[in-house]
């Protein structure tokens, strides 16, 4: 009898064992299986953006920033030494705000009804009228004045000047020099939290400094290694996310109160703008050299993916989004034949286009 028993027991373990190795090489299958169904789950949901129209501008010049006012249906386009000021939906021309030379940046204060261009031979900003867009003032700040934004919690413009490095503040309702902040380096992008604190980064020194709106000074001065040469800047105001465009091809996510990166996910070559659509939880850069849009998705902490890589059009470096459409904006011109594909690339005269990007 006591030999039956341990003959059983002999047979159960022999059992489990055969049980265990079978579970074990079928874990990993099993995980193969859930990865490959969340991947195929994610392409499913992917936005299908393309270029939905586009808008012929016309005209002479280089050009800069793009900016939209989602309540009236304007896009502001910075081309040379004016703004030409167009229909959103349609592309018709609404107007132009005149004598902004070597204009770079527009931004707008819905609240106050101006608007401000910095007008980067001149060192001025020109404060204009929103609704009939006639120049109101014009104000003196810094050297080469290239990005521009109102910061609704103080009321005031900030004007980042390239060549003096340093921002000045502008009083939005009076236009009066309020201050001026050193940064230490060459500013290329910035963004307000709403709450009066800024962010912008440097583009000589690879970093992100956070701004008091309010006191003028510098809080935070934060690296964006691995990213090198950032450009466009856009913020996750909920989330509290800064997104920047470097041109080694990284876009650098960063905690925006601690200066953590928390990712670094790939974009394509010669990036300049970027944006981010809280409704979609998207991040959009704009590759020029590529000719592509490159969509990252916000998939939690974390995890920023790249889920579409748009072709629009070689030169499309500068963009802007409307959040209420989700429609990207980007500004370009057919390539003069035998560009040999640099950083300043020449163009067939006439041909500045605007196109429109979106996912329906």
């Amino acid at each position: 009898m006591r030999t039956q028993i341990l003959r059983d027991e002999r047979q159960v373990t022999r059992v489990n064992d055969l049980g265990t190795r079978l579970w074990i090489r079928l874990v990993p299958a099993l995980l193969l299986l859930v990865v490959i169904g969340n991947r195929l789950e994610a392409a499913a949901q992917a936005p299908a953006y393309h270029v939905l129209k586009k808008f012929k501008v016309g005209g002479e010049g280089g050009w800069d920033y793009l900016t939209v006012d989602p309540e009236m249906h304007r896009l502001y386009v910075t081309h040379s030494d004016r703004v030409v000021v167009i229909d959103a939906q349609d592309g018709s021309k609404v107007g132009e705000i005149l004598n902004t030379t070597g204009v770079h940046g527009v931004a707008l204060a819905p609240e106050l009804g101006r608007g401000f261009t910095s007008n980067g031979r001149e060192g001025t900003v020109t404060i204009f009228d929103l609704k009939s867009l006639k120049e109101l003032g014009r104000a003196k700040v810094g050297t080469n004045p290239d990005c521009i934004l109102f910061d609704p919690a103080t009321k005031r413009v900030f004007a980042f000047n390239g060549r003096s490095q340093d921002a000045t503040a502008l009083d939005g309702a009076t236009g009066q020099v309020a201050g001026a902040i050193a940064l230490g380096g060459k500013p290329e992008f910035a963004v307000a939290d709403g709450k009066g604190e800024l962010f912008v980064n440097l583009e000589d020194k690879s970093e992100v400094l956070a701004l008091d709106a309010r006191a003028l000074t510098v809080l935070h001065r934060w690296s964006l290694a691995p990213g090198e040469g950032p450009s466009g800047l856009a913020l996750d105001r909920e989330h509290r996310r800064l997104f920047s465009v470097c041109g080694n091809q990284k876009m650098v996510v960063m905690d925006a109160d601690s200066g953590k990166v928390l990712a670094t996910p790939a974009i394509g070559r010669g990036p300049d703008a970027c944006a981010f659509d809280p409704g979609r939880q998207l991040a959009f850069s704009s590759n020029g050299q590529d000719g592509t849009l490159t969509v990252i998705r916000a998939e939690g902490p974390g995890h920023f993916d790249a889920v579409a890589t748009v072709a629009t059009q070689a030169g499309a470096r500068t963009m802007a989004l409307d959040a209420k459409t989700g429609r990207v904006f980007l500004a370009t011109a057919e390539l003069a034949p035998g560009d040999m594909g640099g950083r300043r690339r020449s163009f067939v005269p006439g041909s500045f286009t605007i196109l429109v990007v979106g996912d329906q």
